[in-house]
């Protein structure tokens, strides 16, 4: 039985040692040894099993960790920032291990996100195919008609194709805006603000409340705590139970 093999940089990643763009320049850098060998090209595909040290010492599997934080507005879903912009980084200290971001949610959206440095998990939460739910609390103007939320239910097409169907719950209007619950089961670019701006209205507030079984509940913004491992096996049979339905 042959071996399964990842190029040194995935392999660096998959054991939670550092982000691919990290394991690059560590490797680069002459800072990578393979089975007692510098490697200096993060593309080198190694066995999975191999001897990887990491400035001498040996790279072994991380434990597994995975956290939710309710994301604040006004930071972005990566580790650095060309602009200087705060990143969700910022709010993770003391985070027991290098996690990364499943998926992202933009600078002028809050709510729930997951970080973990199981990139399988990562992987079979943000395969296309993998149609879990993801809840939205929305605040939408001018105030959205009964004809409006229909069309938002059967899913407007964008420039990047129609949506599928979701869910919406109006829980309110107050003036000029409607409050509503949208649960999708995509994750395009924006896709929330682009869906209610198809059918004639603009966001003004939007916020992640539910992930599959996983809800924000009472976790305060800029804050993050860690999954227990029943939250993680939910989240993984309600992420294979969606992936499945959706190849039905």
């Amino acid at each position: 039985m042959s071996v399964e093999k990842r190029t040194i940089d995935r392999w660096l990643s998959r054991r939670g040692a550092c982000s691919r763009e990290m394991a690059k320049e560590l490797v680069l850098a002459g800072r990578v040894k393979v089975d007692g060998r510098v490697v200096r090209d993060p593309g080198a595909w190694i066995e999975a099993d191999a001897r990887v040290e990491l400035d001498g010492r040996l790279v072994e599997r991380a434990e597994r960790v995975v956290l939710m934080l309710h994301k604040p507005t006004g930071c972005v879903t990566t580790r650095s920032d060309p602009h200087g912009r705060p990143t969700v980084h910022a709010h993770l200290a003391g985070a027991p291990s290098f996690v990364s971001a499943v998926g992202r949610l933009d600078l002028d959206t809050s709510g729930l996100l997951l970080f973990t440095n199981d990139n399988d998990l990562a992987d079979l939460l943000t395969d296309p195919a993998s149609h879990v739910e993801k809840a939205y609390r929305v605040e939408a103007r001018p105030r959205l008609t009964d004809e409006q939320l229909r069309q938002l239910a059967a899913g407007p097409r964008l420039s990047d194709g129609p949506t599928r169907p979701c869910r919406v719950e109006r829980l309110g209007d107050a003036g000029p805006t409607t409050r509503l619950v949208v649960i999708v089961t995509e994750g395009r670019n924006r896709q929330v603000r682009r869906m209610v701006a198809a059918v004639g209205a603009k966001v003004v507030k939007l916020r992640r409340v539910r992930l599959g079984p996983l809800a924000l509940g009472e976790l305060e913004r800029g804050q993050w705590r860690l999954l227990s491992e029943a939250e993680v096996q939910a989240l993984e049979e309600a992420a294979r139970l969606a992936k499945k339905r959706g190849r039905a």
